[in-house]
C-alpha cells in the first residue's frame, strides 16, 4: 500500500507547474544591479549583430538566336547563354535535340607549324539520353567510332574555308546536350560549328550548311529520323557554300548515277537555307575578325626556288619509267640541290618556306602537264585503270581471304565469321544498338616505307575502314537468312593511292570466299580532278578529271572523289577536296568515269571468283541456332564458360536462343551434345540421344538423358540376340547412344539400343544376297490399327519417292512425360504378378525372371484349317521381320508330324502374360490388316501376325491358325509365325 501511495505521489509532483524565476543580479563589485526584460535582451542582440548582406542582383544572359525551316522541321541557332568564353559558341536544337558547338583559338599570334592544326572533338554523353554508363569508373572512355567519324563530318567541310597561309591552332569541341533518339546529331554539329566560326573572331570563309537527305519509296526526305533512314535506300550528307560543293557522304542500297544527281542537286538547294540564317547572327552577335599573321612566302623567294627546281622537277614527272619510290627519291634530292643553294647565299627567308615552295613548284607542273598534254605521271590516260590482280582464297585455313593488287597499291582481305553474340555492342545515342558486319581497316607504317610506332584508333582508318563498310554492307544477305556475325579486316600492304577503294574489292572477293551469299560484287575506285582557276573571277577556267589516282596525284590535285558500287548501282561516296568548293556539275560529270572504270575492275574480279564458295569442312565454321525456354537456360549460363573450353566452340545466349559456333562438324557436334544433355531438347520419337545409364532392374534400365530426364530401356531393346541378363550388358554410369522409339502405358519414354544398331542379316539372307529387310522399330498399338477391310481407313505406312514403304512411328508426340525409376518401382509393387494377367489387351508384356516362369504347355487347339503332312518333317523357321527377342536363349527343335499333334495338346492353366519365346499355340484371325493379321489367344488377349514380303495368303476372320511366338514388339505384344 505505502508504494501505491508513493508512485501517486511521484506521479502529482511531475505534473506540478514549474515557475520560472527571473535570473538573478549579477553582481558585480563597485556597480549596481541591473534587471533587463526579455525585449529589452533582444533589442540588445540587434544591435550587438552585424548588418545583414546585400541581396545578389538578377544576371540577364543576353542571349540571340535565329529560327529557320528545312524539311517541315524547325531548326534554330542561338548563343549568348552557354559558354561565353569560348571565341564562338552556339547551340543549335531541333525538336529535342540540342548541340552545342565551340570553337577556340591559340592565343599565340605567330603559327606554330606549317599547316592548319584543327583539331575537332565530338563527343556523345550518355546524360543526353538519361543514362549513366556502364563502364567501371561509370565514366565515358576514349572517343567511341562514331565520335570520329562524327568529327570527320565536321572537319572535311569547314577545312578548305580557312584562309592560305593560316596556321594558327584551332579547336572545335562539339557536345550533345540532349538528344531525342530522333535525329542524328552529326549534321546539327556541323551547322552549329559553321555557326560558332562565323560569330568568333577567327578568319574563316564560310559560312556553310550541311543537310541530310534520305529516299523512301523513291520520294527524297530531308533530315529524316533514324526510324525513316531505316526504311531508307539512301543516306546523303552534303555540305556546300552558296554556289559549290565542299563535302559528299553517301550510303546508299545500290542507287543508280542519274537518281543520286536529283539528289545532290536537292539537297543543295535545301542546304543553302542554313546560310542566311548563320549571317544574321553574325551581324548580331559576332565579334570583329582578328588580325593573325599569314605565313606566305614572298614572290621573290618564290620565284628564285621555282627557277632552281622547275626544269629537273619536269624532267622526273615526264619520265614514267620511276616508281613511287624512286620518283619520292628523285624529287628530294631535287630538294636538297636547292637548299644547298641557298644555304651558299644565306637566304633564311627562302629556307624557311623552302619545302612548301617545292611543293607549290610540283603542283604547278604535274598539273600544267595534265590539263594541256592530257598525260598523267605514269603514263596512263586520263580514264585508264592500273594493271589488276585478283586472288582468292589464299589462305585456306581462314574462314575467307583475298588478295587485290591495283598498280602498286595491294590489300589482303580476310574474312571471320562468329556468333550473333560476337557482334559489336555501339553506345551511340542513336543507332541500332550492335553492328553484326564490321570492316576494320589496318594502315601500317611498312606499306608506305616508313618507321612509326602504332596508337589506338586512328581518324584516318576508322573513317577508310567505315567507307569500305558501308559500301559492301547493301550486297550482304539478310540477317534472318544469314544469322553470322562477320568480321573483314582489311590490311594494307602498300599503298599508292585509294587504299579504300582496294578494301572494297577485296573484301568482296573474300565475302564469296568465306561462302557468305552476297547477290554479287562490289568495287570501288577513286577519281580526281585538277584544274585551273581564273586569277580574275576565281572561277575554274579549265579542268581534267582522272581516273584511278595516284598517291601522287591525290595530293597534288584538288579531289579525292571515291565511288563504290555494283553494275546495278553506287552503295558509297565519300568526296574530299582541297580548295574552296566544286561546282556540282563537275562532280556529276564524274560520276560517268567512275561507272566505266568500276565495271572494268568488275570484270577482272568475276573471272577470279564469281559466286559464293561451297562452305569447306577444313575452315568454314558451323553455326547452330537452338531454342529454349527461359528456365531452361539457367544451368547453360552457369556452364558456358565450361562447354567452351571442353569443346573448344563459341557459346551465346540471349533472347531464348543458344547460337554455337564451331570450327569444323566434330567440334559442333560435341558442343551441341553437351548443350542437349546440360539444357534437354524436346523429345522426338526416331532421334538419338545421348545418356548414362542411372539405375538398373530386372526387366532393363533407366537412363538419365535429355538435360535430367529419365527413360527406359527395356532388356528387349538391348541386342538382335538374346540377353539373358541386364548387369552382364550394362552398368550403372555407362554412357549409350539411344534412340527414343516411343512411350509404354505407365507413361516411361522407352528407348532402344539395338534399333542403333546394324540387323545381323541371317545365313539365308547371305546364301540368297537379297536386300536387308527394313528395319522397323516397334508397332503400333493394336487397338489403333486401322482395319483392312475399312473403307475410308488411310493406310498406316507412307512411301518415299523410292517406293520404300516407312510405318509410322510408335509414339508420334513430340513432348512426353517422365516417369522415375522409382515410380516405376513403386506401381510394380502395386500391380504385382497376380494383377498382371488382368492387364488391357494393349499394355506391354510384364518381364519374368527365368525362376519365376511356369512351365507353359501349349493351348489346347482345335482343328484347324491348315493341312498339316504326317510324312514330312516340318521346321518352324522364324519369318524375315525384325522381332525383337527379350530373353531365353533356349533352342526351338524341329517338330515332326508325330510330335506336331503334341503341340496342339493345350495346358489347363494357359496365360498369355507368361508366354515365352517358342511357345506354339492356337489363335484365332481377329483382323486382317495391310501388313499383318490381330489374333486372338484362347484367353482373350491379342497378338499379331506379319506377312512376309510378297507372301501374303488368303485369310478370313475367324480362321484357327497354329501360330509360334517368335518375337515380341517394343509395346510388350507378343508377335506370331505360322506353322506350316
Amino acid at each position: 500500500m505505502s508504494m501505491a501511495v508513493a508512485s501517486s505521489l511521484r506521479s502529482l509532483a511531475r505534473r506540478r507547474p514549474r515557475l520560472r524565476l527571473p535570473a538573478a543580479p549579477l553582481a558585480v563589485p563597485g556597480a549596481r544591479a541591473a534587471f533587463l526584460s526579455g525585449a529589452a535582451e533582444e533589442a540588445a542582440a540587434d544591435a550587438a549583430a552585424p548588418a545583414a548582406p546585400p541581396a545578389p542582383g538578377r544576371k540577364v544572359l543576353e542571349s540571340f538566336r535565329e529560327e529557320f525551316e528545312i524539311g517541315g522541321r524547325t531548326i534554330a541557332f542561338e548563343t549568348g547563354k552557354i559558354a561565353r568564353f569560348a571565341n564562338g559558341s552556339v547551340v543549335i536544337s531541333m525538336e529535342d535535340t540540342h548541340v552545342l558547338s565551340t570553337v577556340a583559338a591559340a592565343k599565340s599570334s605567330e603559327p606554330v607549324r606549317d599547316f592548319l592544326p584543327l583539331t575537332v572533338d565530338y563527343q556523345e554523353k550518355q546524360y543526353a539520353q538519361g543514362i549513366i554508363p556502364t563502364t567501371y569508373m561509370r565514366r565515358e572512355g576514349a572517343p567511341k567510332e562514331r565520335e570520329l567519324l562524327c568529327g570527320r563530318i565536321i572537319d572535311r567541310p569547314i577545312r578548305p574555308l580557312f584562309p592560305r597561309g593560316f596556321y594558327h591552332e584551332v579547336q572545335i569541341t562539339v557536345n550533345v546536350l540532349s538528344s531525342d533518339g530522333k535525329q542524328d546529331p552529326d549534321v546539327m554539329a556541323a551547322n552549329a560549328s559553321s555557326a560558332a566560326l562565323m560569330l568568333s573572331d577567327i578568319p574563316w570563309n564560310g559560312p556553310i550548311g550541311v543537310i541530310r537527305v534520305g529516299r523512301i519509296d523513291g520520294n527524297f526526305i530531308l533530315n529524316p529520323t533514324v526510324d525513316e533512314l531505316g526504311l531508307s535506300d539512301l543516306n546523303l550528307v552534303y555540305a556546300c557554300s552558296r554556289d559549290k560543293t565542299l563535302m559528299i557522304d553517301v550510303q546508299a542500297r545500290e542507287i543508280t548515277e542519274r537518281d543520286l544527281q536529283a539528289g545532290m542537286k536537292l539537297a543543295h538547294s535545301e542546304a543553302i537555307k542554313c546560310i542566311d540564317p548563320q549571317i544574321r547572327l553574325a551581324k548580331r552577335a559576332g565579334k570583329e575578325k582578328k588580325e593573325y599573321k599569314i605565313s606566305l612566302i614572298s614572290d621573290t623567294s618564290y620565284e628564285k626556288i621555282r627557277t632552281l627546281s622547275e626544269a629537273p622537277i619536269q624532267e622526273v614527272f615526264t619520265d614514267s619509267s620511276y616508281g613511287k619510290f624512286e620518283r619520292g627519291e628523285a624529287l628530294e634530292k631535287i630538294t636538297q640541290s636547292v637548299k644547298a643553294k641557298l644555304e651558299e647565299e644565306n637566304d633564311e627567308d627562302s629556307l624557311k618556306f623552302l619545302s612548301k615552295a617545292v611543293d607549290t613548284v610540283r603542283k604547278q607542273v604535274i598539273r600544267k602537264r595534265i590539263i594541256e598534254e592530257g598525260l598523267r605521271v605514269d603514263g596512263r590516260q586520263l580514264d585508264e585503270v592500273r594493271p589488276l590482280y585478283c586472288e582468292s582464297n589464299t589462305y585456306p585455313v581462314l574462314h575467307g581471304s583475298a588478295l587485290f593488287s591495283r598498280g602498286d597499291t595491294q590489300v589482303l582481305c580476310t574474312v571471320t565469321l562468329g556468333a550473333p553474340g560476337d557482334a559489336q555492342r555501339l553506345d551511340s545515342l542513336v543507332g541500332p544498338p550492335t553492328k553484326r558486319f564490321m570492316l576494320h581497316y589496318s594502315f601500317p607504317p611498312f606499306s608506305i616505307n616508313e618507321v612509326a610506332k602504332r596508337g589506338g584508333l586512328n581518324r584516318r582508318e576508322v573513317g577508310h575502314g567505315t567507307l569500305a563498310e558501308k559500301a559492301l554492307l547493301a550486297v550482304l544477305p539478310p540477317e534472318n537468312d544469314f544469322p553470322y556475325t562477320v568480321r573483314v579486316n582489311s590490311e594494307v600492304m602498300a599503298s599508292d593511292g585509294s587504299t579504300s577503294m582496294a578494301s572494297v574489292c577485296g573484301g568482296s572477293m573474300a565475302l564469296m570466299d568465306a561462302g557468305i551469299p552476297v547477290r554479287e560484287h562490289v568495287a570501288g575506285v577513286s577519281v580526281g580532278l585538277v584544274s585551273q582557276v581564273d586569277p580574275t573571277t576565281g572561277d575554274i577556267s579549265n579542268y581534267r578529271i582522272l581516273t584511278d589516282i595516284l598517291g601522287l596525284e591525290d595530293h597534288l590535285g584538288d579531289m579525292d572523289f571515291k565511288i563504290a558500287g555494283t553494275r546495278k548501282g553506287i552503295t558509297a561516296i565519300q568526296l574530299d577536296i582541297k580548295p574552296a568548293g566544286i561546282p556540282l556539275d563537275i562532280i556529276c560529270e564524274s560520276l560517268e568515269p567512275a561507272r566505266k572504270a568500276r565495271n572494268q575492275i568488275l570484270d577482272r574480279m568475276d573471272q577470279e571468283i564469281s559466286t559464293a564458295r561451297a562452305i569447306n569442312d577444313g575452315s568454314a565454321p558451323r553455326l547452330a541456332t537452338l531454342s529454349f525456354s527461359s528456365d531452361a537456360l539457367r544451368k547453360l549460363l552457369f556452364h558456358r564458360k565450361k562447354i567452351e573450353q571442353e569443346t573448344g566452340a563459341r557459346v551465346s545466349v540471349s533472347d531464348g536462343t543458344v547460337t554455337i559456333v564451331a570450327k569444323t562438324q566434330p567440334i559442333m557436334d560435341k558442343a551441341i551434345e553437351k548443350v542437349e544433355f546440360l539444357v534437354g531438347r524436346e523429345i522426338e520419337v526416331g532421334r538419338t540421344y545421348k545418356g548414362t545409364v542411372s539405375s538398373i532392374k530386372e526387366y532393363g534400365a533407366f537412363v538419365e538423358f535429355n538435360g535430367g530426364q529419365q527413360g527406359l530401356l527395356h532388356i528387349s531393346e538391348l541386342s538382335h540376340e538374346p540377353v539373358a541378363k541386364i548387369s552382364d550388358v550394362l552398368t550403372v554410369g555407362q554412357v549409350l547412344s539411344l534412340m527414343c522409339i516411343g512411350q509404354d502405358v505407365r507413361g516411361n519414354i522407352k528407348l532402344s539400343l539395338k534399333a542403333t544398331l546394324p540387323q545381323p542379316r541371317k545365313k539365308k539372307d547371305l546364301e540368297s544376297n537379297g536386300p536387308l529387310p527394313s528395319q522397323e522399330v516397334g508397332w503400333a498399338a493394336v487397338e489403333n490399327m486401322p482395319s483392312l477391310g475399312a473403307a475410308d481407313a488411310e493406310p498406316s505406312s507412307s512411301k518415299h519417292e523410292d517406293g520404300t514403304i516407312v510405318e509410322p512411328p510408335a509414339f508420334s508426340t513430340p513432348s512426353v512425360i517422365i516417369r522415375s525409376a522409382a515410380d516405376c518401382d513403386a506401381q510394380d509393387a502395386a500391380t504385382g504378378p497376380k494383377k498382371r494377367a488382368k492387364v488391357a489387351k494393349s499394355s506391354p508384356r510384364p518381364y519374368k525372371a527365368p525362376h519365376e516362369r511356369q512351365e507353359v504347355r501349349t493351348a489346347t487347339a482345335k482343328k484347324t484349317p491348315v493341312a498339316t503332312k504326317k510324312t514330312k518333317k516340318v521346321k518352324i523357321e522364324e519369318p524375315e521381320s525384325n522381332s525383337l527377342e527379350t530373353s531365353g536363349s533356349e533352342e526351338v527343335p524341329e517338330h515332326t508330324a508325330s510330335n506336331t499333334e503334341d503341340l496342339k495338346q493345350s495346358p489347363v492353366n494357359f496365360w498369355s502374360g507368361s508366354m515365352k519365346l517358342g511357345d506354339v499355340v492356337t489363335a484365332k484371325v481377329y483382323q486382317i490388316r495391310a501388313f499383318g493379321l490381330v489374333l486372338e489367344l484362347s484367353d482373350g488377349a491379342r497378338g499379331m501376325h506379319k506377312f512376309e514380303v510378297n507372301g501374303r495368303k488368303e485369310f478370313e476372320v475367324g480362321q484357327e491358325l497354329l501360330v509360334k511366338c517368335s518375337s515380341f514388339n517394343a509395346k510388350g505384344i507378343p508377335v506370331f509365325s505360322l506353322v506350316d
